[in-house]
């Protein structure tokens, strides 16, 4: 049996016609049924349904063989509490966007950073923010949250944020700018080390498929 973990929504979506160029089909909506586990067509594939901050962590420790996560993500992961465990094959080229450092529009990040004022940053990525103040020499203090980042700065919560943006127009409309690209984020398949060796024709397969749907 090999598990796939995906998460709801664009990446599963996205991933759908993937699926179905390697000849998986998913026995039900995961927006309309409860379940968390679903058959495929295929009696030796199944599908998790899992947080999306979660689908590393499920690969890693082999609840899953394989999984497809951001970029971002697997980022934060790895700066987190480290990817050991974890093969990252492919990009799939999907779920593409762009991780920003993001300020209210009459807010002057230019000048602040180069006085190195000490700023407060809301995110849900809190080591990657980290890691990317700490190498501009910048004096933060993180905040972590997990819902929409644009409010911290209406609110007075903190004065920058770091999130993730595709077209922008969410920045926009609660009046914030886009002021740095911390990296590219696209969705990339990831598979757990030791599935990879005991179950190396499965998995290989599936790593093979991938490949040829995504090229």
């Amino acid at each position: 049996m090999i598990t796939l973990a995906l998460s709801k929504g664009r990446i599963f979506e996205e991933t759908l016609p993937l699926l179905e160029a390697l000849g998986i089909r998913v026995a039900e909506d995961p927006d309309k049924s409860r379940k968390l586990i679903l058959e495929t067509n295929l009696p030796d594939v199944r599908i998790i349904i899992v947080r999306a901050s979660d689908v590393p962590t499920y690969v890693q420790y082999g609840a899953a063989d394989v999984g497809v996560a951001g970029s971002d993500i697997l980022r934060e992961h790895e700066a987190g509490i480290g990817g050991a465990g974890l093969y990252r094959p492919l990009d799939l080229k999907i779920g593409r966007c762009r991780m920003m450092v993001a300020v209210p529009e009459a807010f002057d990040y230019e000048t602040a950073v180069r006085r190195g004022a000490r700023i407060r940053v809301a995110t849900k990525f809190v080591s990657v923010a980290r890691e990317h103040f700490a190498a501009k020499g910048m004096h933060v203090d993180l905040i972590k949250l997990y819902g929409a980042m644009e409010l911290a700065p209406l609110t007075g919560l903190a004065e920058v944020i770091v999130d993730i943006v595709s077209t922008g127009a969410t920045l926009k409309a609660n009046r914030l700018r886009a002021v740095e690209e911390i990296c590219a984020v696209s969705s990339r398949l990831i598979v757990n080390q030791a599935s990879l060796k005991t179950k190396r024709p499965a998995v290989q397969t599936l790593i093979d498929a991938f490949a040829k749907a995504v090229t």
